[in-house]
């Protein structure tokens, strides 16, 4: 599966799902795509990054004195 800029491949996934596994729509649907990956097995790569990997790379790389301000006018 590959991935787009913008998130998740879902045409490539809903093909994964829908026409590969077999799934109903309300199926694929009601699935997560951990679930999703596990269907697919082994050939389907390696898992997105969880929270517990965000988490740690979070903790890793603070972003500590970097306040956002968003909305402020610079002129």
């Amino acid at each position: 599966m590959t991935g787009s800029t913008s998130g998740l491949d879902w045409p490539g996934l809903m093909r994964a799902g829908l026409c590969g596994l077999g799934l109903k729509p309300h199926d694929f649907w009601s699935l997560t795509p951990a679930e999703l990956w596990l269907m697919l097995g082994p050939e389907a790569g390696e898992m997105p990054m969880d929270k517990t990997r965000l988490d740690e790379l979070s903790r890793s790389f603070p972003d500590v004195g970097r306040e956002l301000d968003i909305g402020a006018d610079d002129g």
